[in-house]
């Protein structure tokens, strides 16, 4: 399970990032990717979803959004995040109607949203979580067999659960994954699950709770663009990915939301 994530604003990072990244910017691609709007790369995401992405002093920052940040600077472009609906970006519809360039947002590559979007190489390996109460019975999803378990909507996680939990349990969906861990902490329901990545802001902020468990799923974040209509962009995320995993920036970048560098 990662470590606490470090509290640190993104912006931060972006000089350190595009640093790191200086070497590539001779690489850009031509033709230049299409932009929703000209001079600014528009980045979707939905928060909260920390450290991957959240608001801190008016601003949306984290993990994701400095990777995004990355490639708008790759560009010589300004960044624009907006803050949208979750299932509308993994549905493809905002990619693919205009409403944005590219869409980071801890988006796990699944068969089924590939159909919808293009995905980037992956940049993030994650897992699946069971929290419940400190004092809680619960240890595996075998124990919810006729109790209430909390997912997210329209997440892999919600569709690990329905594959592997009790046929008697009681999934309940919810929007915003703030809200599950206070309806497991005021006893609505007897446990989450989350992924891993997050898990650890989770229970900082809720210290009754613990994680009992952890499903290696074999998942993968990847960034997404308009299917089949912006693969000089998907070629840039790609070329921003590498290059930040080859020379420190990723280890860099990991390190400030994370606690630690990525496993090698």
């Amino acid at each position: 399970m990662a470590g606490l994530p470090a509290r640190c604003c993104g912006v931060l990072l972006l000089g350190a990032l595009a640093g790191c990244s200086a070497n590539a910017e001779s690489a850009s691609p031509d033709p230049a990717p299409h932009l929703v709007k000209e001079g600014t790369l528009t980045i979707c995401t939905s928060i909260p979803y920390e450290p991957f992405e959240f608001e801190k002093d008016g601003q949306i920052v984290g993990f994701d959004i400095d990777l995004a940040n990355a490639v708008a600077a790759r560009l010589h472009l300004t960044p624009a995040v907006h803050n949208l609906d979750f299932d509308a970006i993994v549905s493809g519809k905002l990619l693919n109607d205009g409403t944005c360039d590219v869409a980071v947002a801890g988006i796990t590559i699944t068969g089924d949203r590939a159909r919808a979007l293009d995905f980037s190489s992956p940049y993030f390996n994650a897992a699946q979580v069971l929290v419940v109460p400190a004092s809680s019975s619960v240890h595996s999803l075998a124990d919810l067999a006729g109790r209430k378990l909390a997912v997210q909507s329209g997440t892999t996680g919600e569709t690990y659960v329905t594959d592997h939990a009790p046929s008697t349990a009681d999934v309940v969906t919810f929007d915003d994954p703030a809200l599950m861990a206070d309806a497991v902490a005021n006893g609505t329901v007897a446990a989450a699950v989350y992924d891993n990545t997050v898990v650890g802001d989770v229970v900082t902020r809720h210290p009754g709770l613990t994680v009992a468990a952890e499903f290696d799923t074999g998942e993968q974040y990847g960034m997404a663009v308009q299917k089949n209509g912006n693969v000089e962009l998907l070629r840039v995320v790609d070329d921003v990915i590498a290059t930040l995993k080859s020379d420190g920036g990723y280890a860099k970048l990991s390190t400030t939301w994370f606690g630690t560098a990525p496993a090698s």
